[in-house]
């Protein structure tokens, strides 16, 4: 029992616990990653550490390139600096990537405890790293596989290191500062900077006595620093041929700090400072309401010990840590990520700061909590004053025991209540992509090779993170983008071939569940390929208009009085016929050279409503005649949903409508 009274071994208790509390919400409210599909970025660029690359070489270039990878030749590298995957990396090889996660959160509570120690007090220190903990935005992104919580491990490391250097003359420490913050810029360079600029104020103001002691170790300091710069930037010039080009521009030139024209992907705006001003106060007052301990109680807690600090006389020290208070949210003011990550701003559920936060602001949660420990210590002095002046000394401790109780009922609810909210809405997209990956976890996909579509353009992971290729792209089951199909089935002839589909629009964080289909997929090869297409017709249906449609041309078919459609596609290689029951005259469109025979039948209820049955048929001229894959199926009763989001899934669809396609290769 005297041990648990060491703040150090309360602190350590705290990590733990909230190391475990991280760990246990990456497995279950984010087993499939999060509505930001970086996450996917990092985990394949730690798998690919994990093999010794920096590169990544795919067989069909057109067809494996993930989200935030840049194109340079017949290579793949990432966007982002290699710091946060390879402390990802570090959990793999301990037993799974999420066991990083629970180690990073416990060093950054841990670090939390050193840094308030240092400035404070440790008795402050623990409170500190209790708030942290409560914290929601620390909690949601230090369980995700972004780099801003990892970023901010580095720079804690930094602080703490630096104060106790400040406070001890170590030189130890002043060295584990400067190779801090030299990884903290490695990471994230402009968000190491934002932090470390008040503690570099305080190092020069502090030589102003022109002590070599002093000297010298801020000198140590700095060489570590410019260590991980020097790391930086020769990484910059492995990687894209120049130490002052990094990854990020290659990737996106437009998309750095600055106001003016900034651009990413075809998306661009005008970044003003006027913008920014609304964005970032909106981002600063969801921070300081929803998002730090307690909402606004865990502020107000903070606006007193800021408030008590200044009053009693701050030091250098205190006033170096309360100085990344305007260095982040000014620095961040000055990037135009703040006003994309908030989408629209009159609307409060639109971008990704309503499910993770207000993530470019996370290290303002280190003098957040610090100042909030330093209130909620305040608060306690004089709440015992208080009670001592007023009460009898017999009854004393029990009026204490009580108020405290009370206290702790209010904030730990408050704390409880605000972080519960982030967590329910992520929880709920887990649930929409449960079931967007339920086929993929019900079928065995050993040496399998699985097309994937792109609603979100053209990029693997983007949005399925939980769906990735090895570095070497060649697992077990290998994923591809439906572009060059037949050079892919080339490129892995021995496999089994799947195509993944879905019915519906893919907005999990709408909480709107998409009908997924993982459709095994066939080759066949000759100098005709027969496709069979069969479909339902509705009794109250008045006629089927058909439609054969490839390289720009069409023709055209009228059925009525039918059932059930049974068609069949003749593809040779010069033509591709239909036939069936119900077409009497002749059907034809010229087979690509290689793309696609789209059938399209319209089930036309004769007042102008119907739906559509579409055939996508992918066709490949060979020398001696033609190779076809399974067509991709789908029923749209919205036409705005053809052509991704209208798969056929058998069993979903009601009144009756089902479909089926088969092919079978001729040879004369």
């Amino acid at each position: 029992m005297t041990r648990l009274r060491r703040p150090g071994v309360q602190a350590g208790l705290i990590a733990l616990l909230g190391g475990l509390a991280v760990f246990t919400l990456a497995h279950v409210v984010f087993p499939h990653h999060t509505t930001n599909h970086d996450e996917g970025v990092y985990l394949q660029q730690a798998a690919m550490l994990l093999e010794g690359q920096l590169f990544m070489y795919p067989p069909v270039e057109e067809s494996f390139r993930p989200w935030f990878f840049v194109a340079d030749g017949e290579r793949l590298y990432p966007k982002y600096a290699p710091v946060p995957a390879a402390m990802f990396a570090v959990g793999k090889l301990l037993g799974g990537y999420r066991v990083a996660l629970g180690l990073i959160s416990t060093g950054v509570l841990a670090l939390t405890y050193h840094t308030v120690r240092e400035a404070f007090d440790a008795r402050t220190g623990v409170v500190a790293t209790l708030l942290m903990v409560g914290s929601p935005l620390f909690l949601i992104e230090a369980s995700v596989f972004l780099s801003y919580v990892p970023a901010t491990l580095w720079n804690l490391g930094f602080a703490a290191a630096y104060l106790h250097a400040d406070r001890t003359g170590s030189r130890k420490t002043a060295a584990a500062a400067g190779l801090s913050i030299g990884v903290g810029f490695f990471a994230r360079p402009y968000t190491a900077v934002l932090f470390a600029t008040p503690f570099i104020l305080h190092a020069l103001w502090s030589l102003r006595t022109l002590d070599p002691a002093r000297f010298t170790r801020l000198s140590v300091t700095a060489v570590g620093g410019l260590t991980g710069v020097a790391a930086t930037l020769a990484y910059n010039h492995v990687v894209t041929g120049s130490a002052l080009l990094f990854p990020y521009e290659v990737f996106a030139p437009q998309d750095g700090p600055g106001f003016g024209h900034r651009e990413i992907l075809g998306y661009s705006r005008e970044f003003t400072p006027a913008m920014s001003l609304d964005a970032n106060a909106e981002l600063l007052w969801k921070l300081l309401t929803q998002w730090l301990v307690a909402g606004p109680l865990g502020t107000a807690a903070a606006a007193v010990g800021l408030g008590a600090v200044v009053r009693r006389g701050i030091d250098g020290r205190q006033a170096a840590l309360a100085g990344v208070l305007l260095t982040v949210p000014l620095g961040n003011g000055y990037f135009w990520g703040t006003v994309n990550m908030l989408g629209d701003l009159s609307d409060p559920t639109d971008g990704l700061v309503a499910f993770l936060g207000p993530f470019y602001h996370v290290d303002m949660l280190v003098p957040l909590t610090a100042f909030g420990a330093v209130g909620v210590v305040t608060v306690a002095r004089w709440t015992r004053l208080l009670v001592t002046d007023r009460v009898s000394a017999d009854r004393v401790r029990p009026v204490l025991i009580t108020v405290a109780l009370c206290g702790a009922a209010l904030g730990g609810g408050a704390a409880i209540t605000t972080a519960a909210e982030p967590v329910s809405d992520n929880y709920e997209v887990t649930q929409q992509l449960e079931q967007a990956y339920t086929p993929f976890e019900e079928r065995d996909l050993d040496n399998s090779l699985v097309l994937l579509p792109t609603p979100y353009g053209d990029w693997l992971n983007h949005p399925f993170q939980s769906v990735r290729n090895d570095p070497g792209f060649d697992g077990d089951t290998v994923y591809a983008m439906q572009h060059r199909q037949f050079e892919v089935i080339d490129a892995y002839p021995d496999r089994t071939y799947y195509r993944y589909a879905f019915r519906g629009e893919w907005v999990p964080f709408l909480g709107l569940p998409v009908e997924p289909r993982l459709q095994p997929v066939s080759v066949a090869e000759g100098e005709t390929v027969q496709t069979d297409v069969s479909a339902s017709v509705p009794e109250q249906a008045a006629l089927v208009s058909i439609r054969l449609t490839s390289d720009g041309e069409n023709d055209y078919a009228t059925v009525t009085g039918t059932d059930r459609l049974d068609l069949r596609l003749s593809t040779a290689r010069n033509r591709t016929r239909l036939t069936g029951d119900g077409i009497e005259d002749q059907v034809s469109v010229p087979t690509p050279d290689d793309g696609t025979v789209t059938l399209i039948m319209f089930v036309d209820y004769g007042t102008g409503a119907g739906f559509e049955y579409r055939a996508e048929l992918p066709v490949d001229r060979t020398d001696e005649g033609v190779r076809t894959l399974t067509p991709r199926l789908e029923v749209c009763k919205d036409q705005r949903r053809c052509g991704g989001e209208a798969a056929y899934v058998p069993g979903t669809h009601r009144d009756g409508i089902n479909m089926n396609a088969t092919t079978t290769a001729e040879t004369t």
